[in-house]
């Protein structure tokens, strides 16, 4: 009994030397925990409302953003609480340094992507929807990540491009603009009368609602070719209706000329016999 009694006084005497040592810096160490982790997600929150009063901030970066802002506040939250209870943070700050030096340089393409997807999330060069080429390739974009970009093809094929790609080249935006400009280039015979031809194309042009009064449609000669006189057409649209109208103006355009007895010429190749008896006219292979 008396050994019993010694055993548990001295478990009692030890407890109370931990209770006494380390139960301010427990005690402390669970406040600054409660408040970090508060903190945090009143931090998250207000940077998310913050910048969703931003228009031209994207819902995926500020989701990333406010996330981050968390994220950095419970890291320091926990330095803090390590720092409680004695524990030397510089030593883990040095660690946690070469660490992050370490992965940044195996993962530094991956890191560059998602560089490149903050940036184009926060500048918006284009957005889903927009039918754009970038990074070597073309599509309608489906998705913008912060590490891809999804595209679709014309045909519907699934094309992903690391942001990395994009952001470091060109990118030519089809759809930025609400009209767009669509050009012809058509032939007529040498022998053909001009003003007629312009009649025949100005009446498709005038036929076709898509066509935009301003800017003025353009209908004049852009070359005597070798062949032909070639006539330019510009006519402006909007972005939705440019192929629609430029399969359409192309066939009317067509139908037009043959009814106003207008021709489109082959080309043609004169060639000189030597010794022969004049010349030899045919079309060109």
């Amino acid at each position: 009994m008396d050994d019993i009694t010694s055993t548990a006084t001295e478990y009692a005497d030890m407890i109370a030397v931990l209770l006494t040592t380390y139960g301010l810096s427990v005690l402390g160490g669970f406040v600054v925990l409660i408040v970090g982790w508060t903190i945090a997600g009143w931090a998250r929150r207000a940077v998310d409302r913050g910048l969703g009063k931003v228009e031209r901030i994207d819902a995926t970066l500020r989701s990333f953003l406010a996330s981050a802002t968390r994220y950095v506040i419970l890291v320091l939250t926990a330095l803090a609480v390590l720092s409680e209870f004695g524990i030397q943070t510089a030593s883990l700050i040095t660690v946690f340094g070469a660490a992050s030096l370490a992965i940044g340089l195996a993962l530094q393409g991956t890191l560059s992507n998602l560089a490149a997807g903050v940036m184009l999330l926060f500048f918006r060069p284009f957005h889903v929807g927009d039918y754009v080429e970038a990074g070597g390739h073309a599509g309608t974009v489906k998705a913008i990540d912060l590490f891809m970009t999804e595209f679709a093809t014309p045909d519907n094929v699934r094309i992903l491009v690391p942001n990395g790609n994009i952001w470091g080249g060109a990118v030519v935006n089809y759809s930025h603009h609400d009209t767009r400009r669509v050009d012809f280039l058509i032939g007529i015979d040498y022998g053909d009368d001009i003003d007629k031809a312009f009649e025949a194309i100005r009446g498709v042009i005038a036929a076709d609602d898509r066509v935009h009064a301003e800017p003025e449609p353009m209908v004049v000669v852009g070359e005597l070719a070798d062949s032909s006189v070639n006539i330019v057409i510009r006519v402006w649209c909007a972005a939705g209706d440019y192929w629609g109208l430029k399969f359409d103006m192309t066939k009317a355009v067509k139908e037009a000329l043959d009814k106003a007895g207008i021709s489109i010429p082959f080309p043609q190749r004169t060639v000189h016999v030597v010794g022969g008896g004049g010349a030899v006219a045919g079309a060109a292979e």
